[in-house]
């Protein structure tokens, strides 16, 4: 029995892809056509798919080969345990539990475990055959993850996969995942309210075009971009949903989403040094923030694309996830720095350019955007993959609306405070505030970071 595998280490691996495909933005759910080379990994973890009754696993392979390994002791290939199949969520801590269970006795396999559904097995492919196609209905709504899975240790797989997931909706086929469907509808209307909020912006910025800085035209193409970004995530749902595939809409997505992430990260930090607000320059401490942000926003993106477009079961899968959560933290945390120096600035400035007024008011301003940047980070962050883990899958698109939700209040809240007026808290104090401000600013505790 030494040529079977221990399934420990393969549950931990699947496990944290499962984690991952939790946070994704869209759904790994559309037709995908998967090549593997000389693969001897136990688990591959292809898709996951949210079914409601009567939905359709398919499975076509062609191309297959495998290699045994280069043991001269080697056992003969057994082809009964080498295979596609799908494994319910509800029943994942089973199928661990009975892996603990009978590892230990040598003998367990995967793909004979009694809570797996079977879709096709090495020995059933047709001989003389180019293509193999197997199609397996799912009688019990729940999510399901297609799994492929070889007992045989060291064996090389190579093959083309094709898997197409889908439910039935009135007799026509559904690519979205049970608790995906609202969502073409969702991010339509989102598109509609940032188009919306970019005209109101325009307008204000008309009005008060006295006022307009650089920075402001900058926030106009963050609108801009986020509401394009909205537009294309509706139109590649919508198309995925009906035909399996996004006909070309994924590459605007990320195009647009590209454009937005950067210019989202630079306009905080910009905001946040007090740039064509305070000062019509950046220190040299506040640029070389700049070049570790828009840097790392590029390498971010390119890892959202790879994920995307790859899925879990590319060996490098997990890695790329890793990349993309490392650089977004160094960014999330890049951010704060320009800020905390802009604080730290007026409260020194308040000591000794006798406008206590108004750098009250500005320090107050830089309290609340640090605040404000605080939550929309944390939450986005740390509290959304938590709550997205812990909905029933019908229900998933819940954690895609409070995204949206938080994101949006965030925009409003930043575009409000910062927005072009005449009496902006940088261009105009009365005179009568000076001496109450002032001894405020004397009684003030000091605001650590």
């Amino acid at each position: 029995m030494g040529h079977l595998v221990s399934f420990k280490p393969c549950f931990l691996h699947l496990l944290l892809s499962l984690l991952f495909l939790a946070t994704l933005p869209f759904s790994l759910s559309e037709i995908k056509k998967i090549r593997i080379v000389s693969d001897s990994r136990p688990l591959i973890l292809f898709e996951q798919f949210g079914y409601s009754r009567g939905g359709h696993a398919v499975v076509s392979v062609h191309g297959v080969s495998w290699k045994p390994p280069p043991h001269p002791n080697a056992p003969d290939v057994d082809l009964s345990k080498m295979g596609f199949f799908l494994v319910r969520a509800a029943l994942f801590d089973s199928v661990a539990n009975e892996s603990e269970h009978f590892a230990g006795a040598g003998h367990f396999c995967l793909i004979s475990s009694r809570f797996v559904t079977h879709i096709l097995k090495f020995q059933d492919l047709k001989a003389n055959s180019t293509l193999t196609r197997a199609d397996v209905v799912v009688d019990n709504p729940d999510e399901y993850s297609l799994l492929f899975g070889s007992c045989s240790a060291g064996v090389e797989v190579t093959m083309d996969v094709r898997t197409e997931m889908y439910n039935m909706d009135g007799g026509a086929k559904d690519y979205l995942p049970l608790g995906r469907k609202p969502l073409p509808k969702f991010y339509f209307t989102f598109s509609v309210v940032y188009a919306a909020f970019l005209v109101a912006w325009i307008a204000i910025c008309v009005k008060q075009r006295a006022t307009v800085d650089k920075i402001h035209i900058m926030m106009a193409a963050l609108l801009l971009f986020k509401g394009l970004k909205m537009v294309c995530a509706a139109e590649d749902l919508s198309f995925v949903k009906r035909t399996g595939t996004p006909h070309g809409w994924d590459v605007a997505f990320y195009v647009f989403g590209f454009f937005k992430g950067v210019l989202l990260f630079t306009v905080i930090v910009l905001i946040g040094t007090g740039w064509s607000f305070l000062k019509p320059y950046l220190q040299d401490r506040e640029k070389n923030v700049l070049k570790i942000v828009i840097p790392m926003q590029v390498l971010e993106n390119i890892a959202s694309v790879v994920i995307g477009e790859t899925g879990p079961s590319t060996k490098d899968w997990l890695k790329w996830n890793q990349i993309f959560l490392m650089v977004d933290i160094i960014c999330c945390c890049a951010v704060f720095f320009p800020i905390v120096w802009s604080i730290r600035s007026l409260r020194e400035a308040s000591k000794s350019d006798g406008k206590a007024a108004r750098n009250l008011e500005k320090l107050n301003l830089f309290k609340q955007f640090y605040l404000v940047v605080v939550c929309y980070l944390y939450f986005t962050r740390i509290v959304l993959p938590s709550f997205a883990k812990m909905l029933d899958y019908r229900y998933h698109w819940c954690a895609y609306a409070a995204e949206e939700g938080v994101s949006f209040a965030f925009y409003v809240i930043v575009f409000h405070n910062f927005r072009p007026v005449e009496k902006n808290p940088y261009l105009f104090v009365g005179e009568e505030e000076e001496e109450a401000a002032a001894g405020v600013l004397e009684m003030e505790t000091a605001f650590e970071l």
